[in-house]
């Protein structure tokens, strides 16, 4: 996101919107949000997953329930701009992080879970060449997020959680909320566009003449930063 695109989201009022996020409906509350190259790969049945999986840009919504130093939960959920249908979550109270936590002999307390998923999220981000976030699916909607550091003379799996597929009926809600969300966004913005238009004309008539006729310039952006 540039600049000006920053600028105006602070300008229009999206907090109406955001409280209808059906992630929050729990009472859960964002503690992050980012897009995170995912190496995406399918497994067949009780078969072997693809060796090499395509690479896509993966939005993770990191939710807490309670305060984020004594949480109750810990939900993670994943979705995908590409497709809309693509819905998985992961989900841990303290019980369920014991268990996790004895057979991968993690050395961090249930309090830190958050935080540890956010700092190996952030280094797939900076560092993809030596950290890895491989997601495989199974054909039962049961799917496993494996955070791998490349030592290069081996592969050292840091974290492995199980997800699961959302119901078709939370995808569903996903979805409207994510269409609302863009459909007012953009009515906003058209009016926010308007007022601009209507300034200039008073001000600078030619200059809107001008601006109208230029076409948009249109600038390449990173993904992820």
């Amino acid at each position: 996101m540039d600049q000006v695109t920053e600028s105006l989201e602070k300008s229009l009022d999206l907090s109406s919107f955001e409280e209808m996020d059906p992630s929050l409906a729990e009472g859960h509350h964002i503690f992050y949000e980012r897009e995170v190259p995912f190496e995406l790969r399918s497994a067949e049945g009780t078969d072997a997953p693809q060796e090499v999986g395509a690479l896509e840009a993966i939005k993770v919504k990191i939710l807490i329930h309670g305060d984020d130093s004594n949480p109750t939960s810990v939900r993670c959920e994943l979705s995908s701009e590409s497709n809309l249908f693509f819905y998985y979550y992961h989900e841990l109270d303290e019980a369920g992080f014991r268990h996790l936590q004895e057979g991968q002999k993690l050395m961090v307390d249930f309090s830190e879970y958050a935080a540890v998923l956010l700092r190996m999220l952030n280094h797939c981000i900076k560092e993809p060449h030596s950290h890895l976030a491989v997601f495989v699916m199974h054909r039962d909607g049961s799917a496993r997020l494996d955070f791998i550091q490349n030592m290069e003379y081996k592969f050292v799996e840091l974290l492995s959680c199980n997800f699961q597929a959302c119901s078709e009926d939370l995808v569903r809600q996903q979805i409207t909320y994510r269409y609302n969300v863009v459909k007012s966004r953009l009515a906003l913005m058209q009016a926010r566009l308007a007022d601009v238009n209507a300034l200039v004309k008073i001000k600078n008539p030619s200059l809107l003449l001008q601006l109208q006729r230029a076409p948009p310039r249109i600038t390449q952006q990173k993904r992820f930063n």
